[in-house]
């Protein structure tokens, strides 16, 4: 496969994933009870719209590169939070609490963190596959 190819395949299936992604997170977040459980989910599926966006955005930037922007755009929203607008805005327009949540929970911090480091290794292997089989 062409890298150029490449890039646009990896693309595609990122968007797959990333509407897949919405549709579980709308349905944790809508639908489930409110427990610790789906509040850890959320947070890992967060990680997983925010990983595929950037790579819909740049799909040939390396899975390093990926891990790194999510892991600071993470934890930025979430330290962001500390401020209390987050939640003050999510009060006024309850969408926005689906991108910036509404308010700080250390816990996130580690969830964000390991499943930033479980979709690096995902997306690491992934590409060993699709490499060894051109």
């Amino acid at each position: 496969m062409r890298p150029a190819r490449a890039g646009t395949v990896r693309r595609v299936v990122a968007a797959v994933v990333l509407v897949v992604t919405v549709a579980a997170g709308l349905f944790v977040s809508g639908v489930l009870p409110d427990t610790v459980a789906t509040d850890v989910a959320g947070d890992a599926l967060y990680v997983v719209v925010v990983w595929v966006l950037v790579v819909v955005l740049a799909p040939r930037l390396p899975a390093l590169a990926v891990a790194g922007i999510v892991l600071v755009w993470c934890t930025a929203v979430e330290l962001f939070q500390l401020t209390g607008l987050p939640d003050a805005w999510g009060a006024a327009f309850t969408p926005i609490m689906l991108v910036l949540g509404t308010v700080f929970d250390p816990r996130d911090l580690l969830i964000y963190a390991v499943a930033t480091v479980v979709l690096l290794a995902v997306d690491l292997g992934v590409s060993r596959v699709v490499s060894g089989a051109r």
